[in-house]
């Protein structure tokens, strides 16, 4: 025992003289941008971080369900190469020069995908020759394929593709886009702004009516849909949040209902081109982005969240987002409040299975307290609190929520005024007279 604790010793005390300083940890860190979702966070949705018709990447090669998918990669694969008119050698030598930059990029590799480099870059140049050519199907005609083609062709677009689209926003699913950057730089042999290119190409299938104009270095596919959906905040520039004073002890961060605000006299109003980071509150009115809410919400939003948790300097503009719009549904009352003023496009039915969903991605999120969400909370809370509409609020619950109790408040307030004119006509005559 004595030697195992003196050989544990001189090992630790051998790291120590050998620690990388701060800057060589931070390049170390920076590297990674494709994370393993963790038992604790999957278990609250399986469903949302496992792909249901192909994998990317290594984290999900060779899953029993996902195997009809590796003929098409390898007929993508042949296509481009007959395309591009190049030889496989050039693009696995293109990546061979960079190929520990993309295994750095992976959180977690298995011990095979570590030392078979072949094996790794094999399965770099397949998903990625199939990725670019999934892509492509947006913005040009891909005639080389055959008008049958179970997924290169209008049918494939129509009942295959939502599912791959799906599956390419998924964090555990995932390419480096230093993958897509080469075989493009391989593949086209002239001078072209490659980033960009690559970045245009994946804005236009997942956004096909959206024209941005720069992007900037973009980790992966996720990360680009993330930050085109953050647009306003991505490209106004990098910077450091403002300070925004806390959130009031009393709220502790909770907000009230959308029925409740509404009973408040506080009205909620749609942005009509708004991202997640468009709320605002300003003279009684809480502005909102539109959301549509459909089968692929909840696994785009999870996973979203999912990067911003685990991928260091990201940012939090989602998840305070999704934390705030828990804040306001608390049941089918409120969806059907935002739904009336189109703030919420429900395309899943139900108003209750919305709420549930909203309820769902909240799970263990929270607020950044640096979030300019936390200014408008305590704007809403002030305002909300104020005797007026709180007594607005306690009416409006009691007297108008019912069909029978409006009529009911009506005609009391008409027979009151009649009362008032019966009374009036009564004096006028006796006050006249004197």
């Amino acid at each position: 025992m004595e030697e195992e604790q003196e050989s544990w010793i001189i090992s630790v005390n051998d790291e120590v003289k050998h620690m990388a300083d701060t800057s060589t940890e931070m390049e170390h860190w920076k590297k990674r941008s494709i994370y393993r979702i963790p038992a604790r966070v999957r278990d609250l949705n399986k469903k949302a971080y496992l792909p249901q018709a192909v994998s990317i990447g290594p984290y999900h090669y060779d899953q029993e369900h996902l195997k009809p998918m590796d003929d098409h990669k390898q007929r993508a694969l042949l296509h481009l190469l007959k395309r591009s008119n190049k030889s496989l050698q050039c693009f696995v030598d293109s990546l061979a020069q960079v190929a520990q930059d993309l295994k750095d990029s992976y959180e977690t590799l298995d011990p095979g995908w570590q030392h078979d480099t072949y094996a790794f870059l094999k399965l770099m140049i397949l998903d990625g020759c199939f990725m670019l050519e999934i892509l492509r199907t947006a913005t040009q005609t891909l005639d080389d394929y055959a008008r049958n083609d179970p997924i290169f062709s209008h049918h494939g677009q129509l009942y295959i593709m939502p599912y791959v689209k799906r599956d390419m926003l998924m964090l555990e699913n995932q390419l480096p886009m230093l993958v897509l950057e080469k075989l493009v730089t391989v593949e086209n042999e002239k001078d072209m702004h490659v980033q960009e290119f690559v970045n245009k190409l994946i804005l236009k299938f997942f956004f096909p009516y959206t024209n941005i104009a720069s992007m900037g270095r973009c980790l992966h596919v996720l990360d680009v849909y993330r930050k085109v959906l953050l647009r306003k905040e991505h490209f106004k520039g990098s910077r450091r949040p403002k300070k925004h004073r806390p959130i009031n002890q009393e709220g502790e961060a909770s907000i009230p209902s959308a029925t409740q605000l509404n009973e408040a006299g506080i009205r909620l109003m749609k942005n009509k081109i708004g991202t997640p980071t468009d709320i605002t509150f300003d003279g009684g009115i809480l502005w909102l982005p539109v959301i549509v809410v459909d089968d692929a919400t909840e696994s785009i939003f999870l996973n979203q969240i999912a990067f911003e948790r685990f991928h260091a300097g990201a940012g939090n503009e989602v998840t305070s987002y999704i934390f705030f719009m828990n804040g306001i549904i608390k049941n089918f009352r409120d969806v059907s409040l935002l739904d009336s003023q189109g703030i919420i496009l429900n395309a899943i039915g139900s108003d209750k299975a919305v709420a549930a969903l909203f309820n769902s991605l909240s799970k263990d999120t929270t607020l950044d307290p640096e979030s300019s969400l936390v200014d408008v909370l305590n704007n809403v809370h002030n305002y909300y609190n104020k005797p007026w509409n709180q007594w607005r609020a306690i009416v409006v619950h009691a007297y108008f929520n019912h069909p029978l109790a409006i009529v009911s408040v009506t005609a009391a307030i008409f027979l009151f005024a009649l009362t008032i004119l019966q009374t009036i006509y009564t004096i006028y005559p006796v006050y006249i007279q004197k």
